[in-house]
């Protein structure tokens, strides 16, 4: 079965009445987040939906593995938000997935205004190559590339 997109349920949530409520969120209970851990719960969605596993995200995010599973779990967190754009970048998602990725995290997101924000907002929308091509490109502009986490690049 496709996924409903947001859209779609706020569609929904529009001729949802009280008395319905309870009906919407059994009918929709797989597309919805678990409040106690959004972020987790929908990048673990976005991850299944891609056809990924966890361990290939963090691969290709050149990413401690170890330290990735506890931010997705929601176990560790972090204030560097190039961390979650990694990750984000890895697991194949569009802008507007790593958009509300950055925000159910707690984060600021992407902002057209800022230049380096600028650049990785077009690699997100081409969405060519891997994090080498993202910070490439952004070496390219002579802005500060992805941070990585530890010695890793």
């Amino acid at each position: 079965m496709k996924q409903k997109s947001t859209e779609d349920l706020e569609n929904i949530l529009q001729s949802t009445h009280n008395g319905g409520l309870a009906s919407f969120l059994e009918d929709n209970a797989p597309e919805l987040v678990d409040a106690a851990k959004p972020f987790s719960s929908y990048m673990h969605q976005i991850i299944k939906r891609n056809g990924m596993t966890q361990q290939d995200v963090f691969l290709a995010a050149d990413f401690p593995e170890r330290y990735g599973y506890k931010l997705l779990a929601e176990e560790k967190r972090t204030k560097q938000r190039d961390y979650i754009l990694r990750i984000c970048y890895a697991a194949n998602m569009t802008l507007d997935e790593t958009q509300r990725a950055l925000a159910l995290y707690g984060m600021g997101k992407l902002y057209a205004r800022i230049p380096r924000d600028a650049v990785l907002m077009v690699a997100f929308n081409q969405h060519k190559g891997s994090i080498l091509d993202v910070n490439a490109l952004l070496a390219e502009h002579k802005m500060e590339t992805l941070r990585t986490c530890g010695n890793l690049e």
